[in-house]
């Protein structure tokens, strides 16, 4: 009977232990020139422009192509600055972080990309205005292997086609 409560105990101390370790883990993460926005980089240090003041690049959650509300903010300053400038072409290119293979993430950039390419039609520029294309995870901005890297490189850029 001693021998149950001793091990009772001593499984009570160890659970105890368990919890209180579990309580107090701090998840650290690492800050370069932006945030993460859920799992979506919201810096600058990797964003170009497209024009002066007008962002290229938008970026993506994890296995998503759905537009976030800062993404929708940068297209809307494209499209305008589109509107403005109705001789110029585009190319709406998709990109895609290095986890997956090649086959889903040149399918998941092109949906990226597309995505990117439906919103700015329906703020009033030409479908002929706009091409799209994938590169998938072969033309990393961030050659990192982690979670900011891999946020960095999941996104669409909209350049001036030639």
């Amino acid at each position: 009977m001693n021998f149950s409560k001793s091990f009772r105990n001593t499984f009570l101390v160890i659970l105890l232990s368990l919890i209180v370790s579990a309580c107090a883990t701090k998840k650290t993460t690492t800050k370069i020139e932006g945030q993460m926005q859920g799992d979506v980089y919201t810096g600058t240090d990797t964003v170009k422009y497209l024009a002066d003041g007008v962002p290229d690049r938008v970026f993506f959650a994890t296995n998503e192509s759905i537009l976030t509300t800062k993404s929708r903010d940068t297209l809307r300053k494209q499209a305008t600055w589109l509107r403005e400038n109705s001789s110029i072409n585009v190319v709406v290119e998709g990109h895609a972080d290095e986890r997956g293979t090649r086959e889903y993430n040149l399918a998941l950039g092109e949906r990226r990309a597309n995505a990117a390419k439906d919103y700015l039609i329906t703020y009033g520029i030409s479908a002929d205005r706009i091409s799209v294309i994938s590169y998938g995870k072969e033309r990393p901005v961030d050659s990192g292997s982690n979670p900011l890297s891999w946020s960095k490189n999941r996104r669409s850029v909209t350049v001036k086609a030639n």
